[in-house]
């Protein structure tokens, strides 16, 4: 895909979340990703840790990390999906373009 750069997203969801949720959450999300045209999108859990300051009132929260190729103009699509997710505390994407 022409025009495409390669975008690292790290999402940190709730600690109320189930292992079998967060997979459920994680494959939607993949899956909205890939409707708006993401591709070669990778999904890795980091786990649940302890957080060093608290977030939304939580002490702990799970981890996700996303990769994916993606033209810049759907990057603010992807954001405003997780702005109104409320099992989502924060989010971060990074541009991996060198």
């Amino acid at each position: 895909m022409s025009g495409t750069i390669k975008y690292e997203m790290m999402i940190l969801l709730t600690e109320k979340i189930n292992e079998t949720q967060l997979k459920t959450w994680a494959l939607n999300f993949a899956k909205g990703l890939q409707s708006l045209g993401a591709s070669e999108i990778s999904v890795i859990s980091r786990g649940k840790r302890n957080l060093a300051y608290s977030v939304k009132n939580q002490k702990k929260g799970n981890f996700i990390q996303i990769n994916f190729l993606s033209m810049p103009k759907y990057i603010n699509d992807f954001s405003h999906q997780l702005k109104f997710d409320t099992n989502v505390l924060k989010f971060l994407v990074l541009n991996k373009k060198h």
